[in-house]
């Protein structure tokens, strides 16, 4: 009897806890993908992606997420066409063959009730790695105009493009090591 009510207890707080979970559809126009990247260790190289969506779900109480966005290659931007155009091409995202990229989570990291991490995987040009994105000015609010709850912050990470077989200049000094930033808001559904 003593382990029935034990098991069932479990069960409620489970199902509680499961209640606390909720989806976060990704504002576009309040997220930004950029990545940046050293010119033969002179200057910086930025872009950005123009189209992404996904979704977020988590549960501050559980302390658990889910993540989901996909990136459309070919909106790549760096605001220098023929360099756009190039980025595009087989050398570097290959947007024709593949026109996605993806990351995808299911692990969530917290430092008290803010978001300090999120683990998962990126699939760039067919390939899928592992990631974890640091978070930093984690924050949820009630927006005022659109009646909702918002949360976001500041992710960001360094990957080796290698790892996904985009190795184009390399031999001569381009660098492998890219630094993917995330700024992302969104929206409670």
């Amino acid at each position: 009897m003593k382990h029935t009510l034990i098991a069932l207890a479990a069960l409620a707080t489970a199902g509680l806890v499961q209640a606390e979970s909720a989806t976060y559809a990704i504002d576009p126009t309040h997220t930004f993908v950029t990545f940046e990247a050293s010119h033969f260790n002179t200057s910086t190289l930025r872009g950005r992606f123009d189209r992404k969506e996904g979704a977020v779900v988590f549960d501050r109480q559980a302390k658990t997420g889910k993540a989901e966005i996909t990136i459309d290659a070919s909106s790549v931007s760096t605001g220098v066409g023929p360099l756009d155009g190039h980025l595009k091409g087989k050398d570097f995202f290959n947007a024709a063959e593949t026109p996605q990229v993806k990351f995808v989570s299911d692990k969530f990291s917290f430092d008290g009730d803010k978001v300090s991490a999120v683990a998962g995987s990126l699939t760039m040009l067919g390939k899928t790695m592992p990631v974890t994105l640091k978070a930093s000015r984690f924050n949820c609010y009630h927006h005022p105009m659109l009646k909702r709850e918002v949360c976001g912050g500041d992710f960001e990470t360094t990957i080796a493009r290698s790892q996904w077989g985009m190795n184009y200049g390399l031999d001569y000094g381009l660098p492998d090591n890219i630094r993917l930033l995330i700024q992302i808001e969104a929206v409670k559904q």
